[in-house]
């Protein structure tokens, strides 16, 4: 099967830069598989799983906390607020993280501190999806 580049960068470090034969990635559309040589794209992601085909064949899944996504040129570049490998999750922590969004969600509060507790309660259900690799 044909490769292609995949580069995930976040605003601290690029996450991951390497070759692969296919990404699965979810967009606001819904999910994606990107083959080589597929046709230009760009979208928005919303928090969700990354999987990365590797070499053997396995998957290798990741947290993706909103980002965008391009393809183009046999290459795919994801710009993402957050990512992490699932096996570095820490579910417990997680899972305080969606008590607090849940909590805040239920207070008064203005629109836009409603809207980053509705993107931190997405943040930590996607967190504890690919954790629990229940996606």
């Amino acid at each position: 099967m044909a490769s292609f580049s995949l580069k995930v960068t976040t605003p601290e470090k690029i996450f991951f830069d390497g070759e692969t034969t296919q990404i699965i990635v979810r967009t606001t559309e819904g999910d994606i598989g990107i083959l080589a040589n597929h046709t230009s794209l760009v979208a928005d992601l919303p928090s969700g799983p990354l999987k990365i085909r590797q070499e053997d064949g396995s998957w290798k899944v990741a947290a993706v906390s909103t980002g965008l996504l391009k393809v183009g040129g046999n290459k795919v570049s994801i710009l993402a607020n957050a990512v992490e490998w699932a096996e570095e999750i820490d579910l417990e922590w997680a899972k305080r993280s969606e008590e607090d969004a849940r909590s805040r969600l239920t207070q008064k509060a203005s629109k836009h501190e409603l809207d980053l507790a509705e993107l931190k309660l997405q943040r930590a259900l996607n967190r504890i999806s690919v954790g629990s690799k229940k996606f």
